[in-house]
């Protein structure tokens, strides 16, 4: 692969500001989903409504935003003068990462046997939410090298000790499951496949296309009813749900920065927006519109939602430099990972030390909406002052 003497060499901030906007629609939505009485169309829509709400489009846009990032991230290593060994490496660490820590979590959440546990199940969450902070953390150059491989290292030991302390609820064994891989782990497993492929076709726009058919055309064969698919193809397929929305994030940075567009309309993006919503309504009748079955039309539409959203941004950011705005949002755009993770620090806290600082009457209704809002914001300027005390995951 070649270094790209292109758009790929710069900041693209409106990258940045999809990011934070979208994190931090995460973030509020999930703290909303323990409120009561809020409106359907605040929450996910159930597996059989054929139906999606901008609650729905969180996790796509992630994923999106993921596909966006994959051609400047090869970029920078190509120019700083990575291997292959040294790319490859790197890819394997962070997907695996990502695979662990979103295993941990949903173990965290449910499928325990709380009687035949030595410690209790929430400060078993809350060790399993927090360790990824000092493992993963990002330490600046004049920090300890002592204390920091005494963090790290203490950190995967407590995950370890934590794998054998657990016990499954139905068998009694000892040790996690993927019961499902959790937000994260699906993250992992679609940056792995998408970058493995990404990286064996140099980057080629009709490959990545030609993929993106695959990608939806295996989706589409996993939910075909009567058709029986042998299990490892079916695990491959449930991924490539996934992999289809990363692989369009990358198709449509392909199309916006390969070639520097000034104030032109940049026809190839509008024809996959409407390609994306087009195939994505034709295939609707067949599978349905679904966050939680990961249909097609769900993939598709999610898809084209995003590239609409980007080039709005693209074009108010990058064009028209209105970008102020976006500061608001910055402090998450640069530590996901962290702001991610920290509500579920908080939440096992809460739990393990059976600390209850926010009334019951903020969590239903209007004024719980108001409190997610207000919650949300928080993290923001909490994920400031992070930043600016060097406190950040990097994978």
């Amino acid at each position: 692969m070649k270094i790209k003497e292109n758009l790929y060499n710069q900041r693209i901030i409106s990258i940045d500001a999809l990011r934070g906007i979208t994190i931090f629609v995460m973030i509020f939505v999930n703290e909303l989903a323990s409120v009561k009485n809020v409106p359907q169309w605040m929450k996910h829509m159930p597996a059989d409504a054929d139906a999606m709400t901008f609650v729905d489009l969180v996790f796509p846009a992630f994923l999106f935003i993921v596909g966006m990032s994959v051609p400047f991230a090869f970029n920078a290593r190509l120019i700083k003068g990575d291997t292959p060994k040294v790319i490859w490496t790197h890819t394997l660490k962070r997907a695996v990462a990502l695979i662990i820590i979103g295993v941990y979590m949903v173990n965290a959440e449910y499928g325990y046997d709380a009687s035949k546990m030595i410690i209790a199940p929430a400060f078993w969450g809350l060790l399993a939410y927090a360790m990824p902070i000092p493992i993963w953390n990002k330490y600046p150059k004049d920090f300890s090298v002592w204390l920091k491989y005494i963090l790290q290292y203490g950190g995967m030991l407590v995950l370890i000790a934590l794998y054998f302390l657990y016990v499954q609820e139905e068998t009694g064994k000892i040790g996690i499951t993927p019961k499902w891989w959790g937000i994260l782990g699906l993250i992992g497993w679609a940056y792995l496949i998408s970058v493995i492929y990404y990286w064996l076709v140099s980057g080629r726009l009709w490959a990545m296309i030609a993929f993106l058919v695959v990608c939806v055309a295996a989706n589409s064969a996993n939910l075909t009813k009567g058709l029986v698919m042998p299990e490892w193809l079916h695990f491959i397929a449930g991924h490539l749900t996934h992999v289809t929305l990363v692989t369009a994030g990358i198709i449509i940075s392909l199309l916006f920065f390969d070639k520097k567009i000034e104030n032109k309309i940049n026809w190839p993006v509008i024809g996959f927006i409407v390609l994306f919503f087009a195939v994505g309504f034709f295939l609707r009748p067949h599978y349905g519109i679904s966050k939680i079955q990961g249909t097609p039309s769900w993939t598709l539409i999610s898809a084209g939602i995003c590239t609409v959203l980007f080039y709005f941004l693209y074009w108010l950011m990058e064009i028209k430099k209105q970008t102020k705005w976006s500061d608001f949002f910055m402090p998450a755009a640069a530590n996901p990972l962290l702001i991610y993770i920290l509500p579920g620090v908080i939440y096992y806290f809460n739990l393990a030390f059976k600390i209850h600082i926010i009334p019951e009457y903020f969590r239903e209704g209007v004024p719980g909406i108001i409190w997610s809002l207000v919650f949300s914001t928080i993290m923001l300027f909490v994920m400031k002052i992070f930043n600016r005390f060097k406190i950040q995951l990097h994978l």
